[in-house]
């Protein structure tokens, strides 16, 4: 469903956003309040691999005088990296979106699982310390085992655990399924969103996806790259904005906000309204939600 284009959407816009719905801290309509105390005025709640916290987090950004854009990020790999696939305005019924985001969900319940039983070879943490941090039917990942050995006094932080125990270097490290890119670009462009890569270029060349690779993600739909993001290198920026001039792609700037799991905090890097204003008239799945 296309945007009304009798309406205005406000600035700023954060179009990266997570609630406990995945592995934030806070509620979705508590989210959109931090971002709104925070000067954001148009938001999307982006949680891992569902789309179950749109609706209260319409409902506070309309109360808010907000915009909402309904999003989510999808969970990939390409080779042995972690891409994550952005989506906007996507229908969230779409059989083909949903059967591939349960069946993500469903496995990484099982490596968190995994996860657990390896680290309890060497630390008193049990599975129940996992789900007492988490939110029922959330979907289950390394941030909440994280918040669990907080919780037991093993580590400080969130920052600690994944510095350590949760790092694949201490052997306890577990895979889990994810589509390719490719895969993960086509639902989401084949459910009418418009699919942005999520932090690409975080921590030097061979980190990032090659350049050949990303020429075939744009050439199934790719609608541009998260370019304004705190992880992202300098270099890998330059090379990002370079590709995204030569396919008139669109450059989108987010916080990543995870409520007290991470330090980010909403509105420190932001979209421009030109760009906000490309990804609504591109979309067919769904509609911003406007105050």
């Amino acid at each position: 469903m296309a945007a009304d284009p009798s309406h205005r959407f406000a600035g700023p816009a954060d179009l990266h956003l997570h609630s406990n719905h995945s592995d934030g801290t806070e509620a979705p309509a508590e989210v959109m309040r931090q971002a709104h105390a925070y000067g954001v005025r148009t938001a999307a709640l982006t949680d891992h691999d569902r789309t179950t916290g749109w609706d209260e987090a319409a409902t506070a950004a309309g109360e808010l005088n907000m915009t909402f854009i309904p999003g989510m990020e999808l969970s990939a790999k390409h080779e042995w990296r972690s891409v994550h696939v952005l989506g906007y305005l996507f229908d969230p019924d779409d059989a083909a979106l949903r059967v591939e985001t349960d069946r993500i969900r469903g496995d990484r319940i099982g490596r968190a699982e995994r996860i657990v039983r390896n680290i309890s070879r060497d630390y008193d943490l049990h599975w129940d310390d996992v789900l007492a941090q988490t939110m029922l039917d959330a979907t289950v990942g390394r941030p909440h085992i994280a918040d669990a050995l907080v919780a037991r006094g093993i580590v400080r932080d969130r920052t600690e655990a994944f510095d350590g125990i949760l790092h694949p270097r201490e052997g306890y490290y577990e895979p889990h399924y994810a589509p390719d890119p490719l895969t993960a670009v086509r639902l989401i462009t084949e459910a009418g969103g418009v699919a942005i890569i999520a932090h690409p270029v975080t921590s030097g060349r061979d980190r990032m996806m090659p350049v050949p690779f990303i020429e075939k993600l744009i050439a199934a739909g790719l609608g541009g790259f998260e370019i304004d993001h705190r992880e992202n290198t300098a270099a890998g920026k330059k090379m990002l904005h370079e590709i995204a001039a030569k396919h008139d792609l669109i450059i989108t700037g987010s916080s990543d906000y995870h409520g007290t799991g991470k330090p980010n905090r909403p509105g420190e890097n932001t979209t421009s309204e030109d760009m906000v204003a490309r990804l609504i008239d591109r979309a067919t799945g769904s509609a911003p939600r406007y105050a």
